[in-house]
């Protein structure tokens, strides 16, 4: 049974540092593309962060850009996301999930999902 389970999260002052964890189980985790998500109240879930296989290929959604750090490492089956400068605006449910399609943003392409860690950040 394949399980993403999210940790990290909580509360943040705006400027400040948090990194998200996301570690999976039941399949070869080093043969899928990781992506994480958000969905703030009332919004649709987005693409935030996805990185490949080995780690060497990221891109980011252009709001984190700059601010978000994705990173994996294999031999954890574990995938991060570290977010400096947090603003208010990046309070949010925060998601991993997996997929076998690079370069996707689309929620439709991505086949496992965590139950989501929330994040929120005091302004």
């Amino acid at each position: 049974q394949v399980q993403l389970v999210e940790s990290g999260g909580g509360l943040v002052q705006a400027g400040g540092p948090l990194r998200l964890s996301c570690t999976a189980s039941g399949r070869t985790f080093s043969s899928y593309i990781m992506g994480w998500f958000r969905q703030a109240p009332g919004k649709e879930r987005e693409f935030v962060a996805v990185i490949g296989w080995s780690g060497s290929s990221t891109a980011y959604a252009d709001s984190v850009k700059g601010r978000f750090t994705i990173s994996r490492d294999n031999a954890k089956n574990t995938v991060y996301l570290q977010m400096n400068s947090l603003k208010h605006e990046d309070t949010a449910v925060y998601y991993c999930a997996d997929t076998l399609r690079w370069g996707s943003r689309l929620k439709r392409d991505y086949d496992y999902w965590g139950q989501g860690t929330q994040v929120t950040v005091s302004s």
